[in-house]
Parts: structure tokens; sequence; C-alpha cells
């Protein structure tokens, strides 16, 4: 769109995009703010109008537009309580003492089945027998008589052996 055919008010969005040093955005941007913009100022004037009508007045005054951005700012933006009111609660929490600590030298740690140090996986080894032989590879299969009945051989059942080993402390 050129930049005559741009409405006024785009042609002010623009103008403060580029007083803040944004140079580089997509044309939606301003279409956006001004969505935004005109969203705000119908509130505004909607509350403003509400309460003029509230006063018994025909038209809205200067007084009904401050006393709607007011209450906009106070909804959109909450203040802080004031700092009397943060110490007073400050001091009423801080009444209560804290725990008292375990007598001894160090940073008092939490129970050992409670940390990420004990164990928590188990390793599962299969039993060999020491009459197991070799794996044949496929290099062994293409030399062996292609007229002789494939060989099986029966393994015994492996059952799993479980294995755990405890992160305690380290020997010095």
């Amino acid at each position: 769109m050129a930049e005559e055919d741009m409405p006024r008010d785009a042609k002010i969005v623009k103008s403060l995009l580029k007083s803040m040093g944004v140079e580089d955005y997509e044309p939606r941007v301003v279409h956006q703010f001004l969505e935004i913009w005109y969203r705000y100022v119908v509130d505004v004037l909607t509350d403003a109008q509400v309460y003029s009508e509230h006063a018994s007045k025909s038209t809205i005054d200067c007084d009904d537009l401050k006393l709607a951005i007011q209450s906009k700012v106070r909804f959109s933006f909450p203040q802080p309580p004031p700092r009397e009111v943060l110490l007073e609660l400050a001091a009423t929490r801080n009444k209560i003492p804290l725990p008292k600590l375990v007598a001894g030298l160090g940073v008092p740690l939490p129970p050992e089945r409670d940390t990420l140090l004990s164990p928590n996986y188990q390793l599962v080894i299969p039993k060999r027998s020491a009459s197991t032989e070799p794996e044949e590879t496929e290099d062994d299969e293409d030399m062996t008589d292609p007229t002789s009945a494939p060989q099986t051989s029966e393994l015994p059942s492996q059952t799993p052996q479980k294995v755990s080993f405890p992160l305690s402390r380290r020997p010095n």
C-alpha cells in the first residue's frame, strides 16, 4: 500500500514505530496495532458513556473520560500493596521462629533414601555357560557345504541375573 493511500491512523502507527527505532517489521504489525488501539478506545468510550448515564448527563464530558481511563488502568495494571502493608505482613511472618537445626558440622543433608545417590536401577546380565560355541557369522555360513544338514545346538535356558550397584561413599 502506498504511503499516500494509507489512513491517517496507520501513518501515526508507522511514525511511532519509526520513532522507537523499529525499522524492519511486517505490514500486518500496523494493522494489529490499529486493532488494539481501536479496541482500547471503544472500551474507554463505552465505560465513559456508562459513567455519564449513571450521572444523568446527556453527553460524555472530560470527567467521565478520566474516570473510564483510570478504571481501565487500575484493572489492567494492578498496583502492589503499599510498603507499610508489606512491612506489617513481613513482621507478622517473621515472629514465627525457624525450626532448630540438628547439631552437627557441615551442611545438613536429607536421608540417603531421599537422595539421587541411592541405587535406582538394575542390570540384567544373562548367565553364560562354559560350553557355548562361538556364534557363526555370515562369512562362516558361505563356506559351509550346502548339502549338509543345518546344525542346531540347544542352549540351556538362561535366567537373567539382577545386579545393582549402590552409589554410596567412595573409598579414600
